[in-house]
């Protein structure tokens, strides 16, 4: 009953209709990636939202896991003609993208259904949070402290909490991590997360003969 489903996904990748499919995704993502975004006034700044892994996640149900990834990539690689943080900033969402898009397309495909679905994506955004905490406080909040003190990580520090000061009081350069990782990144990535999952959810199947497309010329009989 459902052994037609766990063979779909051993198909090929890299077929022309995979191939089509993936561009389109990419193209949006990027599309997203770049111009689709907004600051909310709780959150710094800096973080604004947006759903450019939606795209990859939808890929990633449709076709397999590695297309999800390679979406997540491309977009980004595409972007880095016009990075403004030499390129960190990019590879940062190229790891929390993945780990998004990947346990989810995973869980999703041992097999299909609405369930599996929900599961991988609540995975997906657990998995994602955690990586965002790690990139921001290992990757990305020391680069900017760098370069806003001009390679002086302590002057870039006091910059930076300077930006946050309105939205927590009391922080300063020592506890910035404790308000910021909590308060800031970890619901700002939970929203982000959950906005993508739920348009996923509510437009996966709607968008799933499109998606499907050369499966559907190929073997006319299935829905």
């Amino acid at each position: 009953m459902k052994t037609q489903p766990t063979t779909q996904p051993k198909q090929k990748l890299f077929t022309t209709g995979n191939i089509a499919v993936m561009a389109v995704l990419t193209a949006i993502s990027y599309v997203l990636y770049m111009f689709v975004k907004f600051p909310l006034p709780f959150f710094p700044p800096w973080l604004d939202i947006q759903i450019s892994d939606l795209p990859a996640l939808l890929g990633g149900f449709a076709i397999n896991p590695l297309a999800g990834v390679i979406i997540i990539v491309v977009k980004c690689l595409l972007k880095m003609p016009f990075t403004g943080t030499a390129c960190v900033g990019e590879c940062a969402d190229i790891l929390v993208g993945i780990a998004f898009v990947l346990p989810a397309a995973l869980i999703y495909h041992v097999s299909k259904g609405r369930k599996n679905a929900i599961i991988g994506m609540v995975v997906g955004t657990v998995s994602a949070i955690a990586v965002s905490l790690l990139a921001n406080w290992l990757i990305l909040i020391p680069f900017y402290a760098n370069q806003f003190g001009n390679g002086n990580v302590q002057v870039g520090m006091e910059i930076i909490v300077g930006a946050v000061s309105s939205l927590y009081s009391g922080v300063t350069a020592d506890n910035f991590y404790a308000f910021y990782l909590p308060i800031g990144v970890l619901p700002f990535n939970l929203l982000r997360c959950v906005l993508c999952a739920v348009i996923s959810y509510l437009t996966y199947k709607p968008l799933s003969k499109a998606l499907h497309w050369e499966i559907k010329a190929k073997a006319q009989p299935e829905d």
